[in-house]
């Protein structure tokens, strides 16, 4: 993994991306830590056209986004127009909105969608992906719901490393059982509070074998690495910081 690989998920600072004028604010602060890539989500209301403008006039790339789930799956074309305005190649499908994972016939039912939409993206040159939770994790006959969804879709996978953990299984296995189809990579640490408690924590403040896991997607092809934090113990840029310096020193390439 090269240190030009490494971006945010802007979710992370999603409190701080409510208007144009925050939004501005907040790609500053994100290059003036030193990422040079950025996820786009979480943003309120702004045009495409200035959201491109912003990352450039900061030297970011727009490298992916998450869009609404119910536009992908049943509005997929225009998804896919707006990837084309910003540029970005790669979004995800962010989470199973109203799926009973109890349910075959359900999860059935969004395979069958996030196929279509994969078809839409090929047709117009982009890529899907599917980012997972824990709930995926759930299992159905003899696989979980996550493997089903893989094995019968062509779908690309955002695996998030918390998410993995806190569904019972190892992340450096799962970026393994997907290699080939995981250009995107959620870098999210996990640890236990004394109150018995899972929280997600900075980038080397947690349990997880991030070396592992990096040398493990490097060699699966993964060609983005954002870092996530949905709740942070203090200021957000802050833990990002964290997690930049910790990546920087024991993570990258030379």
């Amino acid at each position: 993994m090269k240190l030009s690989q490494v971006a945010v998920q802007l979710y992370t600072l999603r409190d701080f991306c409510k208007t144009p004028e925050d939004i501005a604010k907040t790609l500053k602060k994100v290059a003036e830590i030193g990422y040079q890539a950025v996820q786009v989500s979480g943003f309120g209301p702004i045009e495409n056209s200035e959201i491109v403008r912003l990352c450039k006039e900061n030297n970011l790339v727009l490298c992916s986004t998450h869009e609404p789930s119910d536009m992908i799956r049943e509005e997929p074309q225009k998804v896919c127009d707006r990837l084309k305005e910003l540029g970005c190649k790669y979004t995800a499908y962010p989470f199973p909105r109203d799926v009973d994972f109890e349910s075959e016939e359900s999860v059935n039912a969004l395979i069958a969608d996030l196929k279509n939409a994969v078809k839409v993206f090929e047709e117009n040159d982009l890529v899907l992906t599917y980012h997972n939770h824990d709930v995926e994790f759930m299992r159905m006959g003899d696989k979980t719901v996550l493997e089903k969804i893989y094995d019968e879709c062509p779908i690309q996978a955002e695996l998030d490393t918390y998410w993995v953990a806190a569904g019972g299984c190892d992340p450096e296995r799962w970026v393994n059982k997907v290699a080939g189809r995981t250009p995107l990579l959620h870098m999210k640490d996990y640890k236990v509070a004394a109150s018995n408690q899972r929280m997600f924590c900075e980038i080397g403040q947690g349990n997880l074998d991030f070396k592992g896991i990096i040398a493990a997607a490097d060699k699966a092809g993964c060609l983005w690495y954002m870092v996530e934090q949905d709740v942070c113990p203090g200021d957000p840029f802050d833990s990002l910081k964290m997690s930049f310096d910790y990546i920087k020193a024991n993570l990258v390439e030379d």
